[in-house]
């Protein structure tokens, strides 16, 4: 089995109690649904800098910043994507990027 990171991108915070819990019965439904796959269910994240190679900073981490990830097992990158597309940051219009994480 090899590793991969789900990267979360955009989506948004839900408005009223009801809906937040809405989305987190969401996601945990789908955490359950892949369940032995989950190697760090990951985190959210929060406000972001994007250090450049000449040393600037720029705010918000780009075009498209990440908004979380977790750590998946997966046969290869087809498995982990049918895994993805299950995610609901997709209902929320935001974008899951599958990328192996290489052993070194």
């Amino acid at each position: 089995m090899s590793k991969f990171v789900f990267a979360y991108h955009g989506g948004g915070m839900a408005a009223t109690e009801a809906e937040q819990a809405a989305v987190y019965a969401a996601w945990g439904a789908w955490f359950e649904s892949i369940g032995p796959s989950i190697l760090d269910g990951g985190n959210p994240t929060g406000q972001s800098k994007t250090l450049g190679s000449d040393g600037s900073v720029s705010d918000g981490g780009g075009a498209n910043p990440l908004s979380g990830y977790s750590l998946i097992s997966a046969s290869d990158l087809d498995a982990a994507l049918a895994l993805a597309k299950g995610c609901p940051i997709l209902a929320a219009g935001g974008s899951v990027e599958v990328a192996e994480a290489i052993e070194m």
